[in-house]
């Protein structure tokens, strides 16, 4: 008995040995930064507000520390490269501690600067945030809370349990203005722009800060939605103003949305019902992306939502019918049955081809839905959900190109001829793409994530369940940045809209001769494509979208201001409907016009050499001012009641007229030479606004659509220079001026007051303005250089006779007009570089 009470006792003292070992052991293991020994020294911290010209206001961090590398080893592990996973797990034991959540909101511009002087080792850490949601977040050994309406703002000094023991100096708050409304413990000192206490207890430390309503705007709940309502605004106008321009232009022909040509040519009113249908549908789908998709949580794994997705894209492909027969040229339907190939058919082949892969790909992502299987199915319904909205785009565009004469020849025949081959080609450019935009948006969230994660966890096993975490998110932010982009396709329509129209009216003769621009529903629809594609979306209210919807009516009632001013003060405007007709009526006409002003610009020639001393031949400056005299009168000769202009040369009705048989011409003309004029201008906006500095590149590479953005933001760019190019060419007769410079400052001035305004908008609530006025003197250099070269088209015919086309300038100018042409674009120039440098030699401000 006395021995089995031994033998029990001795296994009960092992027993508890061995769990008091157990126990060392892990404790040991779990104070991995020994914190009993890490005696930090001279610890200061500080945090700095700037929220002044601001979207959002800035708050910037820094933490100073000093330890001893006698008493702690691992200060000595500070000094090793940023890589090093002893320089990880040092810096995470001084910064974090024990605190393991991920900083989403936290950047670091810098890694943390860390010198050593003998035995101390100080580390100086510098972090930045920006308040734009009322959600706590940490920053550096902050913590900063916002309330619900984001009109309070708390700051507490949280630092890591590594240095509760530490030995503070001072803590700092710069307030930049703010207005505290209580501070615990009392600070040492105290003023307007900062509170100081010295030797504090860190943990007590805490602010409370009222915000001026300019900053709490955008982060309250209540007023965050106010930015949604500001975008589905802008989505509706969008729509209201092409369904208006569309039922306008149906009202002026009686069977607009009725009938269709007996040959199945695709005319305005086959075309309106397909414009109708878009605006329509692009306000649904964008209402159901919100409510379905987008304010939903985020779940597990693939859920309804995705099926929702896919189906709303393959919805989108058949609702576009890229499959449409088009009987007009370049493929009539004689010529089609001529070569043996029946129209009919070759339609149910395109549509089999086209709804056969969509459908195809949309299965495969339901059953990806139904059947989950690890990442390499999430992988293939997140490809195939982008794949299907990229064809929806890819085929609303080719409808509206097609059916509006805009695409190729040969394009044209080989989707007629091998549909199978055409779908084939373009699923797999598609596929591409969607591969392209997969492997973009993977690279920047592994870059954002690093920062997140920075000093947590950088295992494999971290790494793919974040992979499959992204892969489950993807196709929701994939797509919706994809239909952010779908108002490219609301103007592709109305300019398609606006090229049949015209060919639908060519050969008509009117009375009172050509027009001299777009009218009425012609006129809406020029108006709505320069609002969309030029459209003022850069300005904030108070860093919400509230406004987008209010700047689009702003652009639209600008030009229509300028229009109205231009019919009455424009050369031709000037005139009356009988001169046009008798001067501009016919290409004939139109001709011995070109001929009289090239005969004025050698009068002036020769007078402006007879001033000099010049003169060739005996001729008298009698004799050249009696036949520029004559000029004139032919000029005007017939004219009715009143006097005629005085001021108005035939040079100056030559140039007013343009180079173009009539205003479309002039239009196509423009946007073309906007297009090309406008590379290096969009190129610039996009290396300013992305990858102007480190900073800037940072934000833009751990943005989420951050690359394909900027391919985005090139092509919005060169589109909106080709749509202010082509509002200028059908203008061209009806703006204001003599010289065609003028009628391209008189367009710019059409965008430039919505910039007026949304810049007294910022003023108002303290925000930055950003670009803005470089994108207006951008503006005004493309469209005075696209001017400029309208005015050569003009005497095209006479480019034979000159060795350049710079002689030709010298011509259609002269000597003393050229000079005024080089100032005023060397004038513009100086404003772009004074405002480049401006811009690009300041430091990167990020919202």
């Amino acid at each position: 008995m006395v021995q089995t009470r031994w033998w029990s006792l001795v296994l009960l003292l092992a027993a508890a040995m061995a769990v008091w070992g157990g126990a060392r052991q892990a404790a040991h293991a779990a104070d991995v930064c020994e914190t009993g020994r890490l005696k930090a020294r001279n610890v200061s911290a500080g945090l700095d507000f700037d929220y002044h010209d601001r979207s959002y206001a800035q708050v910037i961090s820094t933490l100073t520390v000093s330890v001893s590398a006698k008493e702690w080893p691992g200060a000595t592990d500070l000094a090793l490269s940023e890589r090093s996973p002893l320089y990880r797990k040092a810096m995470r034991c001084l910064l974090r501690g024990d605190d393991n959540a991920p900083r989403n909101r936290e950047w670091r511009f810098q890694d943390p600067r860390v010198s050593v002087r003998g035995d101390a080792v100080t580390v100086h850490y510098e972090a930045t945030a920006w308040i734009e949601q009322n959600r706590p977040f940490l920053l550096g050994p902050w913590r900063i809370e916002v309330n619900r309406k984001g009109d309070n703002w708390r700051v507490f000094l949280r630092p890591p349990n590594t240095l509760k023991d530490a030995k503070w100096g001072q803590v700092e708050i710069r307030l930049d203005g703010l207005e505290a409304t209580n501070a615990f413990p009392p600070p040492s000192s105290a003023d307007p722009e900062r509170l100081v206490w010295s030797e504090p207890e860190p943990f007590d430390v805490r602010v409370e800060v009222d915000p001026p309503w300019q900053r709490s705007f955008n982060v309250g709940e209540r007023w965050w939605t106010l930015g949604w309502v500001g975008v589905a605004t802008w989505w509706a106008f969008t729509s209201l103003v092409s369904v208006a321009a569309v039922l306008y232009a149906s009202r002026q022909e009686p069977d607009a949305l009725g009938s269709a040509a007996a040959s199945g040519t695709p005319g305005p009113a086959g075309f309106a019902r397909v414009v109708l249908l878009w605006s329509v549908l692009s306000v649904v789908v964008a209402v159901l992306l919100r409510v379905l998709i987008v304010d939903r949580p985020p779940s597990a794994g693939p859920s309804w939502r995705h099926v929702v997705a896919i189906a709303l894209a393959l919805v989108l492909v058949l609702a576009a019918r890229p499959w449409r027969h088009i009987a007009s040229p370049p493929a009539p339907a004689v010529q089609e049955a001529a070569a043996g190939v029946d129209a009919g058919h070759a339609q149910r082949r395109r549509a089999w081809a086209v709804s056969l892969t969509a459908s195809a790909v949309a299965v495969s992502g339901f059953l990806s839905v139904l059947f989950p299987s690890g990442l390499i199915g999430l992988t293939l319904l997140a490809l195939g959900t982008l794949w299907l909205w990229l064809a929806a785009m890819a085929a609303w565009a080719w409808r509206f190109a097609r059916e509006g004469v805009m695409v190729r020849r040969s394009w044209n025949e080989a989707w007629d001829k091998a549909p199978v081959r055409s779908t084939v080609v373009a699923a797999a450019l598609l596929a591409v793409v969607a591969a392209g935009m997969l492997a973009s948006f993977w690279w920047t969230h592994a870059r954002w994530w690093s920062r997140a994660y920075w000093l947590i966890d950088e295992s494999e096993v971290a790494r793919d369940r974040e992979w499959a975490r992204f892969l489950q998110q993807f196709p929701y932010s994939g797509l919706t940045w994809v239909y952010a982009y779908a108002w490219l396709l609301t103007g592709i329509a109305l300019v398609a809209l606006l090229q049949i129209r015209v060919k639908d009216r060519q050969g008509d003769v009117r009375a009172d001769g050509p027009p001299l621009g777009p009218a009425k529903a012609d006129l809406l629809l020029t108006v709505a494509v320069f609002a969309l594609s030029v459209g003022f979306r850069q300005v904030e209210f108070a860093g919400s979208n509230l406004l987008f919807g209010a700047w689009l009516l702003l652009m639209i009632g600008s030009l229509y201001a300028v229009v109205t001013v231009g019919r009455r003060f424009s050369v031709l405007g000037r005139t009356e409907a009988d001169f046009r007709v008798r001067r501009l009526g016919t290409r004939r006409r139109r001709h011995v016009l070109l001929n009289k002003a090239h005969e004025f610009r050698n009068l002036h020639h020769k007078l402006y050499a007879l001033d000099r001393g010049r003169a060739e031949g005996d001729v008298s400056r009698e004799e050249l001012e009696k036949r520029l005299d004559g000029l004139h009168h032919w000029l005007f000769a017939g004219w009715g009641k009143g006097r005629p202009p005085a001021q108005i040369s035939v040079l100056d009705a030559a140039l007013s007229w343009g180079p173009g048989e009539d205003w479309w011409d002039n239009a196509k003309s423009a946007a073309r030479l906007a297009f090309g004029f406008g590379i290096p201008a969009s190129l610039a906006l996009v290396w300013l606004s992305y990858l102007k500095d480190d900073r800037t590149q940072m934000a833009t590479f751990q943005s989420l659509s951050g690359v394909p953005e900027i391919a985005a933001k090139c092509l919005a760019w060169q589109v909106a220079w080709a749509g202010a190019g082509l509002v200028l060419g059908a203008l061209w007769r009806v703006l204001p001026g003599r010289r065609s410079p003028v009628r391209a400052l008189s367009l710019t001035a059409a965008y430039a007051l919505p910039v007026c305004v949304g810049a007294l908008v910022t003023q108002i609530t303290d925000t930055e303005l950003g670009y803005v006025f470089l994108h207006v003197a951008l503006m005004l250099l493309v469209l005075t250089l696209t001017s400029i070269w309208m005015d050569m088209a003009t005497f095209s015919e006479e480019r034979r006779f000159w060795p350049s086309r710079l002689g030709l300038l010298l011509s259609v100018y002269q000597l003393r007009g050229l000079s005024t042409q080089v100032a005023y674009l060397a004038a513009q120039l100086a404003i772009v570089v004074g405002v480049w440098r401006s811009l690009a030699g300041s430091d990167s401000r990020p919202k």
